[in-house]
This record gives C-alpha cells, sequence and structure tokens, in this order.
C-alpha cells in the first residue's frame, strides 16, 4: 500500500485503490484525513521523530514497523520525500530476529571482503554474483557489464543447476533503453517480486491536486512498464530484482536476478542489505580495473624509459625507437608497427606494404583531427584498407606533429570471433498497424554471429603508453632541439675566435720568422768562409726550417681567411672555371704526362667562383701528385641527383688511377697538415689543401668525400646547389686535355 501526504499536517492527499482488503477503509474515507486516523498517538509521535532525524530526501529508509486494520497486521513503513511530499510505502514485515539480522550484517560484510581480495576482474564479478544468490535466494544472478556500443554482456553467474547459462552471452542496447538507465542511475535498487501483479491505481484528493502526476522514481512499490514485464516473461522469469553497478557517476553494470520458479518477495531488510553492498561494491570497480592495468602500466613505463634512453644515446629518434631491443613492437601487443618520421617510413613485424602504409598516413592527416586515433574495425572507417585486413583490423596511431605527417602506427590482425547473443540483435522492433513500435522480444535463444573484419580492441592503459611515449618524444625533441641550438651558438662563437686568433697568430708568426730566415742567409754570405762544411749544413737545415714553417702559417693564414671571408655569390660557369684551372695547371700536366679527361661539360652553379676553383685545382693538383702509374689520367665529372633532405644539387667528382688512399686514412685526410707521407715524397707540401677544400665546400652548402682503393686510385666528390631545377645540363661538347 502507497500513502501520500503534505507536511506537516500529515494530511492524506494520494493513496492506493487496495485499501479496503488491507485497513477495511475505501480510499474515499482516507483522503483528506490526517494519518491520525490510522496511527495510535504514540506511534504518530514516533513516525514524527524519525521523519525530522532521516535523511529522506529521494531517499527511502525504513522508520518502523506498524500494525494497521482491525486485525493489526503489522507493516514495515519505509518513508521518502520527493518534489514537496512525503510518500510512504507499507509492506507486509516479516520482523527479522536479531540472529536473522547478524546473519545478513555477516554475509554483507564476508561479501565485501571478497569482493576486495579478487585478484581480477571477472574473479571479483563471480563473487558479488555468489554473495547475491546466497543473500537473496534467486534462481539466478548474473552481473552484467555494459559495454561502449551499449550493448551488455554477462562477464559472471551464479545458478541452480536445472538452469541453462547465460555466461558470456550478449544482449541488445535494446533490452535496457535510455530512459530505463536512467532510472537504474537514480535509484540503485529495482524488484519485481511477481511478474503476474495486477497493478493498483492510485487515487488523489481531487483530480486537479499539485501533487499530480506523482513522481514514484524511488517507490519500491512502483509499478514497472508492460513492455519489461512481457519481456521479463518471455525470458521464463517469474520474479526479478536488479542492483545498480555505478563508476564514476555513469552506470557500469547491473546485479541481474532472476527467478523462474514462482513469485519471490524479498524484505526490506534484505533488500537493503542488497543495495548497501551495491553501493560498496560500486566503489571497488574503478580499483579493480586499475589493478588488471597496473602491471601493465608499469611495464610500459619501464619500455618507454629504455626507449628514451635509446633515443638519447643514438641521438636518432627512429633508430632508437627500432634498432635495439625493446624497440616498439616490445612496447604495445600488436602485429606490426611502422615508424614515419620526417620522410623515413620502418617498417617492424606484419604490415600493410609502405605504399598503403603512405597512402593511410595521408588519410589519417586529412580526416582525424586528434593526436591518438585507435580503432579495432579499421576497414569500416577507411575501407582501402580491406585488403590487408589480415594484417590491419586494428589501428592505433599517434601523431608526433601537428604540421607534419610523423606518425606512429601500430596495426593488429584480424581476429574471426563467434559472438553468442541472447536472440537476434538485428530486431528489436516490430510492425504494428504500420507503425514502428518497440516491443520486448519473444525469442531468447542463442543467436550465433560471426563477426569479421575487426581485431582485439585496444585497452584504455594501451592508449595512455600511447600518449605518453609520444609526450616524451616531443620532450625528448625539443630538449634536443634547445642543445643542438645551444652547441651551435658556442661552435659558432668558437669557429670565430679560432679564426681569429690563426689570422694574428699566424700574422704576427710571419715578421720574426723572416727575421731568423733572413740572418740564416746572412751568416752564410757573411761568415760562410769562416765556417766548416757542418756548420754550413746546419744554417741551411735552419734556413729550410724557416721556409717550412712560413709555408704553414700562410697556409694556415690561407685557411682562417676561407672560414672567414664572405662568399661572393654569383651564377658561375663551372666548365670556364675548370678551364682557367687546367690552364694553370698546365706545365705540371705536361711536365707528368697525365692525360685530363672530362666526359661532360660541367654546369652553372650558385657559388663563389674564386673559391669553387680552387676545390678543382686542390684536386687535381693532388690527383696529379700522387700518381705512380706509367700511364696517368685524372677524371672529372658530374651528376644530377634529387633528395628529400638537400633538394636538387649536383655530384661533383674527380676520379685518378694513383696510389690511393687506406681505408684507415679516409677520414682523417682532411686533418689540416695531415700528411700520409715523408715530409720530401710526392713533392713535399704541408697537407693543408684537402682541409681547404673541405671548408670551401661546406660553406657552400655542400659535402666532401673519398672512395679509394690502394694502388688503384682514388675518387673524390663534392656536392653544390644547383642554380635552378629545371634549368638542363649546358650543351657544350666534351673536351680532352693532354
Amino acid at each position: 500500500m502507497l500513502l501520500v501526504l503534505s507536511e506537516p499536517d500529515l494530511t492524506i492527499i494520494q493513496v492506493s485503490a487496495n485499501t479496503p482488503s488491507l485497513l477495511r477503509r475505501t480510499p474515499q474515507e482516507l483522503l483528506g484525513q490526517s494519518l491520525s486516523l490510522l496511527l495510535e498517538p504514540e506511534v504518530l509521535a514516533n513516525l514524527r521523530e524519525s521523519l525530522a532525524s532521516e535523511p529522506i530526501e529521494e531517499n527511502p529508509l525504513y522508520l518502523l514497523s506498524l500494525s494497521l486494520g482491525h486485525e493489526g497486521q503489522l507493516f514495515d513503513l519505509i518513508a521518502h520525500r520527493i518534489q514537496g511530499v512525503l510518500i510512504l510505502e507499507l509492506e507486509p514485515s516479516t520482523q527479522s530476529d536479531q540472529s536473522m539480522i547478524l546473519r545478513i550484517y555477516r554475509m554483507v560484510r564476508g561479501a565485501v571482503t571478497t569482493c576486495q581480495r579478487a585478484p581480477t576482474l571477472r574473479a571479483f564479478a563471480q563473487t558479488l554474483a555468489g554473495a547475491v544468490h546466497k543473500l537473496t535466494g534467486f534462481d539466478r544472478v548474473m552481473i552484467y557489464q555494459f559495454q561502449p556500443d551499449g550493448c551488455g554482456v554477462v562477464i559472471a553467474e551464479e545458478k541452480g543447476a536445472a538452469f541453462e547459462s547465460y555466461l558470456d552471452l550478449h544482449y541488445p542496447a535494446s533490452d535496457i533503453p535510455r530512459q530505463a538507465r536512467a532510472l537504474y542511475l537514480r535509484n540503485w535498487l529495482r524488484i519485481i517480486p511477481d511478474v503476474t501483479y495486477q497493478p493498483v491505481p492510485m487515487l488523489a484528493i481531487t483530480a486537479q491536486h499539485p501533487s499530480i502526476p506523482l513522481d514514484m522514481s524511488y517507490a519500491a512499490l512502483r509499478r514497472v512498464s508492460p513492455i519489461h514485464i512481457e519481456y521479463l516473461i518471455n525470458m521464463g522469469a517469474k520474479a526479478s530484482m536488479s542492483i545498480s553497478l555505478i563508476k564514476n557517476g555513469q552506470l557500469w553494470g547491473l546485479v541481474a536476478c532472476h527467478h523462474h520458479t514462482g513469485p519471490h518477495y524479498l524484505p526490506y531488510d534484505i533488500r537493503a542489505a542488497c543495495e548497501f553492498l551495491g553501493h560498496v561494491v560500486s566503489l571497488q570497480i574503478g580499483d579493480k580495473e586499475a589493478a588488471e592495468e597496473a602491471a601493465d602500466t608499469i611495464a610500459f613505463q619501464g619500455i618507454q624509459a629504455a626507449l628514451v634512453q635509446q633515443m638519447s644515446v643514438a641521438n636518432d629518434v627512429v633508430a632508437g625507437l627500432t634498432q635495439f631491443t625493446p624497440n616498439l613492437t616490445n612496447f604495445i601487443d600488436s602485429g606490426g608497427v611502422a615508424v614515419c618520421l620526417e620522410g623515413q617510413h620502418v617498417l617492424m613485424g606484419t604490415t600493410p606494404p609502405e605504399a598503403v602504409v603512405r597512402e593511410l598516413i595521408e588519410w589519417l592527416g586529412q580526416e582525424v583531427q586528434d593526436t591518438i586515433y585507435a580503432t579495432h574495425a579499421l576497414p569500416q572507417h577507411y575501407p582501402p584498407i580491406t585488403p590487408f585486413t589480415a594484417m590491419a583490423s586494428g589501428l592505433l596511431a599517434v601523431r608526433l606533429d601537428r604540421t607534419r605527417p610523423n606518425y606512429l602506427l601500430w596495426f593488429r590482425p584480424e581476429v574471426i570471433q563467434t559472438v553468442r547473443w541472447a536472440g537476434n540483435p538485428t530486431k528489436p522492433v516490430e510492425i504494428h498497424a504500420g507503425s514502428a513500435i518497440l516491443t520486448p522480444r519473444r525469442s531468447f535463444e542463442v543467436w550465433k554471429e560471426h563477426v569479421t573484419q575487426t581485431a582485439i580492441p585496444w585497452r584504455g592503459c594501451e592508449v595512455t603508453a600511447a600518449r605518453d611515449l609520444r609526450r616524451a618524444i616531443i620532450d625528448l625533441v625539443l630538449y634536443k632541439v634547445e642543445e643542438l641550438s645551444r652547441l651551435n651558438d658556442e661552435l659558432t662563437r668558437s669557429n670565430i675566435e679560432l679564426d681569429s686568433f690563426a689570422y694574428v697568430a699566424s700574422h704576427d708568426l710571419k715578421e720574426p720568422l723572416r727575421g731568423l730566415h733572413n740572418y740564416a742567409h746572412f751568416l752564410i754570405e757573411d761568415y760562410g768562409n769562416k765556417l766548416d762544411a757542418d756548420g754550413k749544413e746546419k744554417l741551411m737545415t735552419l734556413v729550410r726550417l724557416t721556409q717550412r714553417m712560413e709555408a704553414l702559417i700562410d697556409s694556415l693564414l690561407h685557411y682562417s681567411r676561407v672560414g672567414r671571408a664572405e662568399l661572393t655569390w654569383i651564377e658561375a660557369d663551372l666548365h670556364a672555371e675548370l678551364n682557367d684551372v687546367i690552364n694553370l695547371l698546365a706545365p705540371r700536366i705536361q711536365e707528368s704526362g697525365v692525360e685530363i679527361r672530362i666526359p661532360h661539360p660541367l654546369p652553372r652553379v650558385r657559388a663563389d667562383q674564386a673559391r669553387v676553383r680552387e676545390v678543382f685545382s686542390n684536386l687535381i693538383a693532388n690527383a696529379i701528385k700522387y700518381n705512380d702509374k706509367p700511364d696517368k689520367w685524372v677524371e672529372i665529372g658530374v651528376t644530377c641527383l634529387d633528395s628529400e633532405e638537400n633538394g636538387p644539387h649536383y655530384l661533383f667528382y674527380v676520379r685518378d688511377n694513383g696510389i690511393g688512399v687506406p681505408e684507415e686514412h679516409q677520414e682523417t685526410i682532411f686533418r689540416i697538415f695531415k700528411r700520409l707521407h715523408g715530409r720530401d715524397e710526392y713533392g713535399g707540401g704541408v697537407g693543408a689543401g684537402l682541409t681547404i677544400a673541405k671548408k670551401i665546400v661546406e660553406r657552400h652548402g655542400g659535402t666532401i668525400w673519398l672512395t679509394s682503393h690502394v694502388g688503384e686510385g682514388t675518387t673524390f666528390w663534392f656536392t653544390l646547389s644547383r642554380v635552378d631545377a629545371s634549368l638542363p645540363m649546358p650543351g657544350r661538347t666534351a673536351v680532352e686535355y693532354l
């Protein structure tokens, strides 16, 4: 029975129509009357005291048990306030004795403790199902978890041996529509003791009374939707109860209880224990899910730390992520990984071909704005990947740069699975009289769905780990950029100071060196007749040493000027410059009998023509000098190149068939004053020509290197930027110089 009263006078303003069978009073006899008509003064005083002291705003609470009617039937009185009225629900009292209350307390306490100790979410759910089954006596208790797409899955079950298992069955989202879920959030417990019950209407003091319509969201005696009743009957349930499981204000799942052998009434104290249990275990759900992910999170953090260290040591993001152990394939469970960074595409494991990955990245850049994109059904969103679903049904993409196509991609293969539904999930609506009406499903036979083109879903901790790795990479790159900028500033300042020092030092050293040279000559000229042969030889050695020292200082001074002087940029005709160099070297060419080969004319480049001429002069002179073959030759050539890193440029070479350079000296040969032979071998020299050539090429934005085989010859290569990528090679006739 349900009574609605106004306060503080406790006047009955609404009443359920079944009062004659319970109180021997008609609703008309009760409406408009004070509650004192039904209660003794002492009981009424106790009720008023409880109403004043208990928090019953939208919170039904048991207040007391009282006897009503001529036969003195005992009722439990449950009260709550809503929208300015007081609602009293009266249910037949079972008057649990102290031992029963203690037993209920022990069962709830034991259930809470056991749930808390459960190591996994599934074990937690199974423990909860067992506790509610034991506490309530329902034939079947299921833990029903909502999925992101709205459907539900039975993740735990406790039942009698005679009943078919519903474990792991999927239920369509339409089984519990949005309106029903809103009620489950407001009211933690719903019970239907008998699905065959006959609803009783509510009668009001007047048809226009402000309490109409009455909000019964929190009333346990509230009539249930006939659609839900039909749904339960179709399932074969005679009674049911549900306990809400709420995590962070969202409906996470339900404890769904069904009784198949007849009506099943639970007294208030058992229901209160179940509701309390639902509150407590709901607080543990987040902890259980977090505990399952904690170990993985620790593993992710350990691998991430190793990856960051590897990137730092290698000074290369791609190498640090792919070339060591652990690498990205060890970071997140997947079938394959693609690292796409600054034009590089490194594929590891089983992935689509590089061309397909490039197209996928282009789609991600155009269609996905978030820095993290995760899907376990990629073909549904990106149909071109369909031919590669066996390896790429799932994708976790991390965008490292919002302005450039730099991505980390993890692929997961297709997992073909059979999903067991409790009935066909594609038929939640039936057509009646030409209109679509939501009706309860009539069949709960297991319906199997064959699911393809999907992968194992990405877990929240995996997405979080990918996001953390992205942040770590960005932080590392920013640190490297700042560190490189600082080092560049220091290097620039150091080079300026070094060039200035070299210039000043060499200039100041030349004056006393000339004095030594001149005085040695004076001694030979003025005192030569007074010195023996040994004395004259020592003076001549002094002269030679001063001459060599002056040559070294001149080379150092020239090297310093090459590094400090401003370049004069023009469109230089390198073919004409090469002609000038060969003309200047003509006496040496004729003397050595070397053959000069130029297979193709040299192009025009943007450069300082005097400096580039010096590069050719040093390289050709070295090629002539270090050659002991009877038939000597030197070849000068060029080819066009294009690269994403350097753009359009020319690759020049100076090749000879001379003595070659041992491999162990091919890096050090560009150091200033570095000679591989004795001072007077192969015509002598101070060893500065290659150093100066390297400085000139680098100041032009190019690079220089060599390839060589001892006894077969050497090729020096260097690059210079093209004037215009669209310009053709100059059309001159090839020339040979003898």
